[in-house]
């Protein structure tokens, strides 16, 4: 079942889609990052039924997406009352960056209430929660009036959906999922993850549009790479977070990066499947050309040297290039500089991922 966005404006479609999550159903929905696929976040059997349908795997935890509370006449919102059934304890540094960037794509990390259920943390004590910009998603959030567990509406390791149309040629065969339309993601990448469950670090588990750099500020608080942190909170604590796997984000097309001026190089390395490739090169460059190379039939796409605006049409082209029967895709690798760090690590686990044997890859 599809919801177009022109008839988003009627109560009785999000009435509808409220009322699907309460019985349990999957609804699909658009947030600022990727479309997501909702379940009610105290509903086991519905998380099961998610896992199921995406066929990830059990022990790897979702986010819990939250409605904003409505302003009004309130100097300051009461975030806290919010997240009571679901954190243990909330620092002053979480409610800084919460007022901060809330809504919006940042997912923080913290310590969960013993109330929140193990099907959606893989069994470790912490939660993640975010409440996305989206209208959309706020409008669902706030009529359904509880937590909604949406890990990216697509087939577990696959390229994320950052459109209704992506959403439906991922599941096609599930006729009872509802899918609503907002238009296309702006964002376009998966929201940035800061853990805060150690009370004392804030330690970035996952790159995205928000950089630390940003953070800092905004805030004053000092985001740590996960390596940098000291022994009290070594590796093997930090939590296991969406995304974190080496192959994720994969099209079945092989993908690889190429440094920058050694496009014709990477052709080179490649004799057994470059027959038809498909060559992203920066909107800044100029074109290639084909000398030197008249076994090789490439053709050249042009993407955004502006991080935001490739983040935003990354998915949307891997999508597209996957569907177009090239036997490679060649990507430039991004600059340095963490506000392509998102992009970068979307890429790295893409290019990990990618080939026809993606799906065997993404359990690994």
């Amino acid at each position: 079942m599809s919801i177009n966005s022109t008839a988003l404006q009627t109560s009785a479609v999000i009435n509808e889609a409220v009322q699907t999550l309460r019985d349990g159903g999957l609804v699909a929905f658009p947030t600022e990052t990727v479309y997501g696929l909702g379940a009610d976040a105290r509903n086991p059997e519905a998380i099961q039924k998610l896992f199921t349908a995406k066929g990830r795997p059990s022990n790897h935890p979702v986010i819990v997406h939250l409605a904003a509370p409505e302003k009004y006449d309130a100097p300051q919102v009461d975030w806290a009352a919010l997240l009571s059934p679901w954190v243990r304890d909330l620092s002053e540094d979480a409610l800084q960056l919460i007022n901060a960037f809330w809504p919006g794509p940042l997912t923080l990390v913290f310590k969960k209430d013993k109330s929140v259920l193990d099907e959606i943390t893989g069994g470790q004590d912490t939660v993640a929660i975010r409440a996305p910009a989206h209208p959309l998603a706020q409008t669902l959030l706030r009529k359904f009036k509880g937590g909604v567990v949406a890990p990216s509406a697509n087939r577990f390791g696959k390229v994320s959906p950052t459109s209704a149309a992506d959403v439906r040629s991922e599941f096609e065969g599930m006729l009872d999922l509802m899918v609503l339309d907002g238009g296309d993601c702006e964002v376009g990448i998966e929201s940035t993850i800061i853990d805060l469950s150690s009370g004392d670090h804030a330690v970035l588990l996952r790159p995205g549009a928000i950089t630390p750099s940003q953070i800092f500020a905004k805030t004053g608080i000092k985001v740590s790479q996960p390596g940098e942190v000291t022994a009290t909170h070594s590796e093997k604590n930090i939590p296991r977070v969406s995304g974190s796997l080496k192959a994720h984000y994969a099209p079945t097309t092989p993908l690889r990066l190429y440094p920058p001026g050694r496009v014709l190089d990477a052709l080179s390395e490649f004799p057994d499947i470059k027959s038809r490739v498909a060559v992203a090169v920066w909107d800044s460059d100029s074109s290639l050309g084909h000398d030197g190379h008249p076994s090789v039939y490439f053709e050249e796409v042009t993407v955004p040297s502006d991080s935001a605006a490739f983040a935003s049409r990354l998915y949307r082209s891997l999508r597209d290039l996957d569907q177009l029967g090239w036997d490679l895709l060649l990507f430039p690798e991004p600059p340095a500089g963490e506000e392509w760090d998102g992009v970068r690590d979307r890429l790295q686990r893409a290019c990990f991922g990618s080939g026809p044997s993606s799906s065997n890859h993404a359990s690994n």
